[in-house]
């Protein structure tokens, strides 16, 4: 029998790299905790994932596709699945119309819109206690790293406000069809117990922003699009550059700054 892939191309448009692999999809769907009741496929694409998510009695498994080419093709293959398949885009998906309660999200993420997926699980934290994926091996790292490296960033504070990050393993580029450019890696978030941070938490998003994206540059120089020019109190992390900092570290910092955003807003 032919690939997958000679029923369904992927398409550069969306993103795509069929993972061919079924040895890393077990590992990925193994992965997934087993107290995870609802869950949500992001993407089944050819349905190497959904496979073994279908072989799990403790999973109700609901999927979402993009790709109009894909749906015909997991509705003949995996005709289990057809009643809980939604054809749509996922970032435009209303979560709160469609579960009721809490669900875990996984899936061989695109590339190219991963960083916005994980923004919208962000959105719906409360819901969502676990996500598992495959990304791009860079951005893996990124979300996992501690404070005090290169790679910290925005991504990496506001996921870990509200996640345990574990990067799991690193995959090759041989196991997709067609091969991406670059590794991949799975990683697995999972809920901690913070509720709400003792800070703003839209003005805690800016300040992260704000400063890493002049991540050159210390943080008292990187706050000044949010406090403007004038002269603001010492604080032992104006002079520190942002991936010194913790996540307690920027709600502490955004408590200090919120007097002088206020003010600036007037």
């Amino acid at each position: 029998m032919p690939y997958r892939s000679d029923y369904v191309r992927p398409k550069k448009s969306l993103g795509q790299h069929f993972l061919r692999d079924k040895s890393v999809a077990r590992r990925i769907v193994d992965s997934l905790s087993d107290n995870q009741k609802t869950v949500l496929e992001i993407g089944p694409g050819t349905g190497v994932l959904t496979e073994y998510l279908l072989e799990r009695p403790d999973i109700n498994l609901y999927a979402i596709e993009i790709d109009r080419d894909s749906v015909p093709y997991l509705q003949q293959h995996f005709p289990l699945l057809t009643s809980h398949l939604i054809e749509g885009d996922f970032l435009q998906l209303d979560l709160d119309k469609l579960f009721q309660e809490p669900f875990a999200v996984i899936g061989n993420f695109p590339y190219n819109i991963s960083s916005q997926i994980f923004f919208k699980v962000l959105e719906y934290r409360n819901q969502i206690p676990e996500l598992v994926g495959m990304i791009q091996k860079e951005v893996a790292e990124r979300i996992a790293e501690k404070p005090g490296s290169k790679t910290y960033g925005i991504l990496s504070v506001l996921i870990q406000a509200f996640y345990d990050v574990e990067y799991l393993f690193t995959v090759h580029e041989n196991v997709f069809v067609p091969p991406p450019k670059v590794k991949s890696a799975a990683i697995r978030f999972t809920r901690n117990d913070v509720q709400q941070l003792d800070c703003d938490e839209k003005l805690f998003t800016r300040a992260v922003k704000t400063t890493f994206n002049q991540r050159r540059k210390t943080i008292r120089n990187s706050l000044k699009p949010l406090v403007g020019n004038d002269a603001i109190a010492a604080h032992p992390f104006l002079d520190l550059r942002p991936e010194r900092l913790s996540v307690a570290d920027f709600v502490e910092l955004t408590n200090f700054v919120e007097p002088y955003v206020k003010k600036q807003a007037l």
